[in-house]
């Protein structure tokens, strides 16, 4: 579409890349015993988290969940505290006490990670709220999974956010699957998106898979948040390539349905449309891919350099008073 320009595709592309990279390292290094943590790939996701980043601010707020490094390193969490995170580093984002499932980094808006389906919710309507009594102009983005609109936080929330006309943008990334569940085994609503209804609130169902179609959704939503107009539930279309976790074999995952998805693997793709469109050469996005490399290895060897947390953390970040070890 005319408004969305060759530039913002790139974009998408660089940051998805860079995403997209950075999960296949961390899988490497589970599958080699140099990393052993529990890890939730958003492999396939990437565009979601690409495309809406291009629309926030560097202030504007992020909640995420367990599957969350795509949203982030769209975000700008920088890889360097991530991997740092992962190995258990005092120079992680939180030290080294977080892990992969509960990474926080407010310099970059990345208020909250939780490993609890739906939990974010609730969380992520009282930044909102605070947003919109300080009058700040910060929007937040709260992502979560299919699986987190079966619960009551989720109604809960919305019916919260539309009441009060919260500056927030509720992001389901539907890849099909609750865990091992597939959504037609879940859900009774036709899309997500349907149950905006309920609520008085935009719901916009998009391709997330589609980089035009997902950065314009988000960037429409985000500034109806930002404007003080309320609210949207956006429900993005997408697909995880690999299991629930980490060593999950997907063997509940119908191989026709996985084999169509992986045929239009949607970095790859956008990649292809670049070079077809005339937007960029082979050899501009093979420099895209070596500059996240390299930055990757830099984050790498960073976290392997850092030492280890004190003993004395473990008492610390707990209680309003340090407690000694």
């Amino acid at each position: 579409m005319s408004d969305v320009t060759a530039e913002t595709l790139l974009t998408v592309y660089a940051k998805a890349t860079l995403i997209k990279q950075t999960d296949e390292r961390i899988r490497s290094l589970l599958g080699s015993g140099a990393l052993a943590i529990s890890y939730y790939s958003p492999r396939g996701q990437e565009i979601v988290a690409a495309a809406t980043a291009l629309s926030l601010r560097p202030e504007d707020y992020v909640v995420t969940t367990y599957r969350g490094a795509h949203d982030q390193i769209a975000k700008g969490l920088p890889l360097r505290l991530l991997f740092a995170e992962l190995f258990g580093k005092s120079t992680g984002a939180c030290k080294g006490k977080g892990g992969s499932m509960h990474i926080t980094h407010p310099e970059s808006g990345i208020m909250l990670t939780t490993g609890v389906v739906g939990s974010g919710l609730p969380i992520a309507n009282g930044l909102a709220l605070a947003s919109q009594i300080r009058d700040d102009g910060r929007v937040t983005v709260v992502n979560f999974g299919d699986g987190a609109t079966n619960i009551g936080a989720f109604h809960e929330s919305l019916n919260m956010a539309s009441l009060w006309k919260l500056p927030i943008v509720f992001l389901c990334q539907n890849n099909g699957y609750a865990e091992h569940t597939t959504y037609a085994n879940g859900t009774t609503s036709r899309t997500v998106a349907d149950r905006a209804q309920s609520y008085q609130m935009p719901g916009v169902t998009v391709d997330g898979n589609d980089p035009t179609a997902m950065f314009l959704a988000a960037r429409d939503a985000i500034e109806c948040a930002r404007s003080g107009r309320g609210p949207t539930l956006l429900e993005a279309k997408t697909f995880r390539f690999m299991g629930h976790f980490y060593g999950d074999d997907s063997s509940y995952i119908d191989q026709g349905i996985y084999d169509d998805f992986l045929g239009r693997d949607p970095v790859p793709a956008l990649r292809a449309a670049l070079i077809a469109g005339g937007h960029a050469s082979e050899s501009d996005l093979s420099a895209i891919e070596s500059a996240s490399e390299s930055e990757i290895q830099d984050a790498l060897q960073f976290a392997i350099d850092s030492p280890d947390p004190e003993l004395a953390e473990i008492g610390r970040d707990i209680y309003a008073t340090e407690v000694g070890v």
